[in-house]
């Protein structure tokens, strides 16, 4: 099986007391992270952007047990190695 996607969730505060929860997923290097998907409107509070970012990533799995996978990856295929 593959390994699970690197995507990170993050609260950004453009504008004071205005907060979006942001996708975020590793590129090609490990010092390279593209935005993957972010809130179209503002939070007022940090903690619900949070929330709504953690929900927001938790449907990038199509299987709570394994989380997110590459696209073509299959859970069901067996291991190499």
């Amino acid at each position: 099986m593959s390994h699970v996607r690197r995507i990170s969730v993050h609260v950004d505060e453009p504008d004071p007391g205005h907060y979006y929860w942001v996708l975020m997923e590793e590129g090609d290097d490990a010092s390279h992270w593209l935005e993957l998907d972010a809130a179209e409107e503002p939070y007022e509070m940090w903690l619900d952007a949070l929330n709504d970012g953690v929900q927001a990533l938790v449907r990038y799995a199509p299987d709570e047990r394994i989380g997110p996978r590459a696209p073509g990856d299959d859970e069901d295929t067996s291991p190499v190695g």
